[in-house]
């Protein structure tokens, strides 16, 4: 699949993720460290743009013809709803 429909924007999502993820994991090395009620929310940020991402992937495949109507809302179901549903936040 190759999708394109959205500049693969939802890839560069990823980064902005990772670098939230990054922020988390110095936190305790930091010398003025976040509160942990500051980090909850960062780890909120990173799963919802995980979860976006996901959502415009799925978008860009149908409106690039990569996928059709039925494999879309499959896919919806099976993917981006485990964001919706995860635990990970």
């Amino acid at each position: 699949m190759s999708g394109g429909h959205f500049d693969y924007t939802q890839y560069r999502m990823e980064d902005v993720a990772v670098e939230i993820d990054y922020l988390i994991d110095r936190n305790d090395r930091e010398d003025c460290p976040y509160p942990q009620k500051i980090i909850e929310r960062f780890k909120e940020a990173a799963h919802t743009i995980r979860q976006a991402q996901e959502m415009i992937e799925r978008v860009d495949y149908l409106v690039s013809g990569d996928d059709g109507e039925e494999s879309f809302m499959t896919c919806w179901d099976n993917e981006v709803r485990e964001y919706f549903q995860s635990s990970e936040v």
